[in-house]
């Protein structure tokens, strides 16, 4: 470990959350490249718990974000205060909360911290098999009460599901589908990743300042990520929609860089969990919303794949005044009763 700090005070009811670093000596990525230190960052709230039976930990959740986020996404009062503060689902008074940076995002190892197109083409199993690395390891971890995620979180929970199938109890991905990313959702990624490899000051990842291409990226992943109804709340004239759409463009190319949001799109382009999803076995719950451009409802497929894991439930939210579309995810209140009853019929 080569740090250990707390984060800055802020006002919220659970236990102040704690931020790690470890570094993965030698790691191999699926492509065969190696990275001689990988860092892996993570935070924690909470403390971890042994049964006074077994002597094992039993309070560990594990919670993965989204592309392009961090494990400080994760701290969103909507979701944060929704679910970990007392007596609510995930009381971190109660559990011990792991919340990391995926490969590529945040605090952990990433293009833009100066190898930038020499980066490994990491994958989702790369992911996961570092988070593994990271919960098992480094935090001593025996075993996991949940895993959850959120949109790429949640389709790396499947991905845990199948990969680890003995170490957890629960699994819970939110926003996501159970099989390969094709048809519009595989269009709309291509889109972005050509925005920016086909812009010239890209310069094959070399580039001095961030190429123009990013913002046509950018927008894709806003567009990705809206729901119709509050947009139209939002933006209800013509003014209105031109400047909010600048407003979220600028927000966003303030803390994004080409390198990085190009390697978080790729990451999915290998991902497939369908064929093996008869290997899960832990009592699962997985959440989309129907006002979701990215999952939308019309894909059937998801809950027939969903049906295939062993105690597989599937859950389809109605659009709503409070829904969010993909963003539904970080919205807890919606859908954290779904939580309930999954940690409740997942007890041992």
């Amino acid at each position: 470990m080569l740090a250990l700090a707390a984060l800055s005070l802020q006002a919220h009811a659970y236990p102040t959350p704690v931020e790690h670093d470890f570094v993965s000596h030698d790691f191999k990525f699926s492509d065969g490249k190696i990275l001689a230190n990988l860092n892996l960052h993570c935070t924690t709230i909470g403390e971890p718990r042994k049964n006074p039976k077994t002597g094992k930990i039993d309070n560990a959740v594990l919670i993965m974000h989204g592309t392009g986020g961090d494990s400080h996404s994760l701290l969103a009062k909507p979701f944060a205060d929704e679910l970990f503060g007392p007596g609510q689902p995930l009381d971190a008074t109660k559990y011990f909360l792991i919340l990391p940076a995926a490969i590529g995002h945040g605090k952990s190892s990433k293009p833009s911290d100066g190898l930038k197109a020499e980066f490994p083409n990491y994958r989702y199993d790369d992911i996961v098999r570092a988070q593994h690395e990271l919960v098992f390891e480094h935090l001593k971890v025996d075993h996991l009460r949940l895993v959850m995620g959120t949109s790429m979180g949640g389709m790396q929970t499947w991905v845990w599901g199948e990969k680890y199938p003995d170490a957890m109890d629960a699994l819970m991905p939110l926003a996501s589908a159970p099989f390969a990313i094709a048809g519009r959702n595989r269009m709309t990624r291509r889109i972005a990743i050509n925005a920016i490899r086909n812009d010239p000051v890209w310069m094959g990842g070399e580039y001095t300042s961030q190429p123009p291409g990013l913002r046509t990226a950018v927008d894709m992943l806003i567009l990705m990520g809206s729901s119709p109804r509050q947009m139209l709340k939002q933006a209800p004239t013509r003014d209105e929609a031109d400047r909010l759409l600048e407003q979220s463009e600028e927000a966003q190319m303030r803390r994004t860089d080409a390198n990085d949001l190009l390697y978080q799109i790729e990451s999915s382009g290998d991902y497939d969990p369908a064929p093996d999803l008869a290997k899960i076995i832990a009592p699962l719950t997985a959440v989309n919303s129907a006002d979701d451009f990215i999952n939308p409802p019309e894909l059937t497929q998801v809950a027939e794949n969903v049906a295939k894991a062993e105690g597989g439930r599937f859950v389809l939210l109605p659009v709503t005044d409070e829904t969010r579309g993909h963003g539904t995810h970080t919205i807890a209140a919606i859908w954290k009763q779904h939580l309930i009853a999954l940690l409740k019929r997942s007890e041992k």
